[in-house]
């Protein structure tokens, strides 16, 4: 189902400031040889999180789901000086080159990326979130976000990847595990009263979460 209307995807990244070389170099890449490309952020959702966390100026951002780096890029732009972002990709072949666009970044020694089962890591890391960015396989988001949550500093943020999930949540009858997960995840966050959100339609949807 399209959800976003062509010519206003078009007309909106016409008036989006445009990506870097870098950002530009990872896009052209990942459309041009990843059979999975439909996953990256782009350039108009990319420039969103980064202002977010200009806005934010976080010391610690975690991301789960690396799949390229684009979207890690655009995160670690609003760090201070002392953040760190940590990103965890399970697919080792994604991860690698992820890293390598990280090397070429002058952001790379804030950028810290972790390989293998996110529900693993996650459990071993000993840090206070800031900002947090859920976008991995859609069956396990709320277990991520209830994991992640206690900590999240409170006033920090949250934000969940694909919600609208190529339009399938707006279907009667939702098709499908990833479909299905993501209803659960979204009637989860909105019934939550630790929270409170927004969601957006921006590419395949965008839910932006605040920890009160």
């Amino acid at each position: 189902m399209e959800i976003l209307h062509p010519l206003a995807d078009a007309y909106a990244l016409a008036f989006t400031t445009p990506e870097d070389d870098l950002l530009h170099e990872v896009a052209d890449y990942t459309i041009k040889t990843h059979p999975q490309a439909h996953m990256l952020s782009g350039a108009v959702q990319g420039k969103l999180l980064e202002l977010l966390s200009r806005m934010l100026q976080p010391v610690r951002i975690l991301e789960i789901g690396t799949f390229t780096g684009y979207s890690a890029l655009c995160l670690a732009k609003g760090l201070k000086d002392n953040g760190k972002l940590y990103t965890i990709e399970l697919r080792a072949t994604d991860a690698e080159q992820a890293q390598i666009f990280f090397n070429k970044s002058s952001l790379k020694d804030k950028i810290i990326l972790q390989v293998g089962n996110a529900e693993n890591i996650l459990k071993e890391l000993n840090e206070t979130w800031d900002m947090v960015f859920i976008d991995a396989d859609k069956v396990n988001y709320s277990l991520y976000y209830e994991i992640v949550l206690p900590a999240v500093r409170p006033g920090g943020y949250i934000l969940a990847d694909n919600v609208l999930f190529h339009g399938e949540v707006l279907e009667e009858k939702k098709q499908g595990k990833n479909a299905k997960a993501i209803q659960a995840f979204n009637e989860h966050i909105k019934q939550d009263t630790r929270t409170e959100q927004v969601m957006l339609t921006v590419r395949d949807g965008l839910m932006i979460i605040r920890k009160k």
